[in-house]
């Protein structure tokens, strides 16, 4: 097993836990991974340890607020996706020092790079070992949201067959518990994607023709307080039943494509 060390901080984000998991990977020198905010007891244990890498799996708000803090204070090295620097620099308010690709390793480290876009673009996993530190591709319970304008539901579900593929040991989410059962939570999730895209399949089907009523059709519980977050998603199954040609969809209004029809 890898020496992943989880301080879960608080921050502002619509995850159900309230709080952002922050790891350190290893010693000597450690790897930082999602410093979303400062604690008491991640400062200690970042005092501890030989701090060389700062690295987020992705730039949302609640993963990325005490980068450039700890950045400072430890000299580390900081690293953003290669390609989206800029994005990177917007978020953390600091300019990295190197970018990641694909099977890169961490300097002086066995911290290995996967590339898991989907939820963000700019999605990354950290392999240590047998374990993946895996941001939000996963969770133990629920699902993840991957809601325009960010998320793209086939590259979210790809990265999810190549996680499953790896099938590592354990995965080190970015909101929740330590996930033991990687390949089964990852097959989950897929269906959890297939079946909703059933769901919208039939509404627009069944002719509903605007998101709000595909919305209505396909999910059959209350959305109070996460409506904005539901549409977000049915936004990103019609882009992906237009881009496989399942649907015809121009941002607004919606048809169903039947398969004998030219």
């Amino acid at each position: 097993m890898s020496d992943i060390a989880t301080f879960p901080v608080e921050v502002p984000t619509r995850a159900p836990s309230g709080r952002t998991n922050t790891y350190l990977v290893g010693d000597d020198p450690a790897v930082l991974v999602d410093p979303a905010a400062r604690s008491d007891e991640l400062d200690a244990a970042v005092a501890e340890r030989s701090v060389g890498h700062v690295v987020v799996t992705h730039t949302h708000v609640d993963h990325v607020g005490a980068v450039a803090a700890y950045a400072a204070e430890t000299g580390a090295t900081v690293w953003a996706r290669h390609g989206r620097e800029e994005r990177f620099a917007d978020a953390t308010d600091v300019t990295p020092d190197g970018t990641l690709r694909d099977g890169d390793v961490l300097p002086g480290t066995d911290v290995r790079v996967v590339e898991t876009p989907g939820h963000a673009p700019d999605h990354l996993a950290f392999q240590a070992d047998g374990d993946l530190v895996s941001g939000d591709l996963a969770v133990a319970e629920g699902s993840v949201v991957v809601g325009r304008p960010e998320g793209d539901l086939r590259a979210y579900i790809g990265s999810l067959r190549r996680v499953y593929a790896r099938a590592p040991d354990r995965l080190f989410p970015g909101h929740g518990p330590v996930v033991d059962d990687p390949r089964a939570t990852c097959a989950r999730l897929i269906q959890h994607r297939l079946d909703r895209e059933e769901r919208v399949l039939a509404a627009v089907e069944n002719g509903a023709t605007r998101i709000g009523a595909v919305l209505d059709a396909a999910y059959d519980k209350d959305l109070t307080g996460v409506r904005d977050l539901a549409l977000r998603t049915v936004e990103c199954h019609l882009r992906k039943l237009a881009v496989e040609g399942r649907i015809r969809w121009d941002g607004r209004e919606v048809e169903f494509v039947r398969e004998d029809r030219e």
